[in-house]
């Protein structure tokens, strides 16, 4: 698929940095890699900056005078100063590197509402979040004594922004809201969300764990409190989430976890403190997996996030279109061209276990099942969906051949 007017990547040349793409499974086929909502697959330079810590700078980071740890310490902080700038945050104190977004969102959950939430008190989410943050807060709720309020969802797959406007009050404390469904695909307008949290006093927390890897993001139009999101979904390892938050926040917070490396002063009887936002970064840290997403924003800054996302709009509103040919098949969420790069649908009478494994003995690797979203299925009234997800180096004949296997599943059963 070459650079067109309509697709400004070339695809063809970027598939060259992912050599697993080339890889044959099912008996001889091409692997059709579409599954990149659970994890995308990691380019050539991030592999190399992977290596290249391991090869010549090994060692731990704030902790010793020697060069190598020299080295490492300079290469972990200009990882936060670059993944800050990534988002539009003000610099590396405003960027905490943590295991995953789940972890992201427990450390404010813990570290922010065990002290500021409690009897009275509301938090509102909705009813498309994942388990990340549903749990979470559904868990400190429980301690505290607050109340979790959720913005339900439309019929076509939209978060009801009236019934918003309704549910945020002077009570809340804090709006917590997926950006993008990792089900629906649902594009949520979360500037809107923060200005109605804010109308309220109350802090607004986004879930851009669909978002950061897929467009442009900037923490200050959004004008998000809080934002979390993973490096394994932007070309980057696993074992890397990132928590932004603004900087007197993140300074008024209390830390999640204790130990090494997040203090300043320990006796006996007190311990005090390291900055922001070491503080939050208990014993040795992801010092590799920071340098390696570093590298991942900048291949994605090479490419623009601008770009990313017009290829991915293109190639999901044509799945979308190729899929709505059957009438027996399903799809969940807004239209083809209104929704990010995410596609979860169900045909009728085939189960979605069942038809991923028809799909993989194609050769097309796609998710099934409620993923981490089970309270919308149940909304949805399905225990089940698969999904399709799409990134930067997938095709339309990739998206072909997942039709042309789908085509297959129905034959099956039918």
């Amino acid at each position: 698929m070459e650079q067109t007017e309509q697709d400004p990547l070339d695809v063809e040349r970027i598939r060259e940095d992912f050599p697993i793409l080339e890889r044959e499974v099912a008996d001889g086929r091409q692997l059709v890699y579409l599954d990149n909502a659970g994890t995308s697959q990691t380019p050539e330079p991030v592999v190399d900056a992977i290596a290249d810590y391991y090869r010549r700078y090994n060692a731990n980071v704030h902790r010793g005078i020697h060069e190598l740890s020299q080295e490492a310490s300079v290469a972990y902080e200009d990882a936060h100063d670059r993944v800050a700038e990534f988002v539009g945050a003000d610099g590396r104190e405003e960027m905490v590197f943590t295991k995953n977004t789940t972890e992201a969102e427990n450390l404010v959950a813990f570290a922010w509402g065990l002290n500021e939430l409690g009897p009275g008190d509301e938090v509102v989410l909705t009813q498309m979040e994942h388990h990340a943050s549903l749990v979470t807060w559904q868990q400190v709720a429980k301690k505290t004594g607050a109340e979790v309020k959720y913005i339900p969802v439309t019929d076509d797959g939209y978060l009801d922004m009236d019934a918003a406007e309704e549910m945020i009050t002077d009570d809340t404390e804090m709006v917590n809201a997926v950006h993008v469904s990792n089900t629906l695909g649902t594009v949520n307008p979360v500037s809107e969300l923060a200005d109605i949290a804010h109308d309220h006093d109350s802090l607004f927390f986004v879930d851009g764990a669909q978002s950061v890897p897929t467009r442009p993001v900037d923490v200050k139009e959004i004008d998000a409190d809080f934002l979390a999101f993973s490096g394994h979904k932007m070309l980057g390892p696993t074992g890397i989430g990132c928590l932004y938050g603004k900087r007197h926040l993140l300074e008024e917070m209390e830390p999640y976890l204790y130990g090494g490396m997040m203090i300043k002063k320990v006796t006996f009887e007190e311990s005090t403190w390291n900055d922001l936002p070491w503080k939050f970064e208990a014993g040795t840290p992801v010092i590799e997996q920071g340098v390696a997403l570093a590298e991942a924003v900048d291949y994605l800054d090479d490419i623009g996030m601008e770009n990313v996302q017009a290829h991915e709009e293109a190639i999901t509103e044509y799945a979308y279109d190729r899929l709505t040919e059957y009438d027996d098949v399903d799809i969940y969420g807004p239209p083809g061209d209104d929704r990010g790069a995410v596609v979860a649908f169900n045909v009728d009478g085939v189960h979605a276990h069942d038809l991923s494994s028809i799909l993989n003995d194609h050769g097309v690797a796609i998710r099934a099942g409620d993923h981490c979203t089970q309270p919308l299925h149940d909304v949805l009234g399905v225990p089940a969906s698969a999904r399709a997800s799409f990134y930067l180096y997938n095709t339309r004949e990739e998206v072909d051949a997942l039709v042309e296997a789908v085509d297959a599943a129905r034959d099956i059963f039918n």
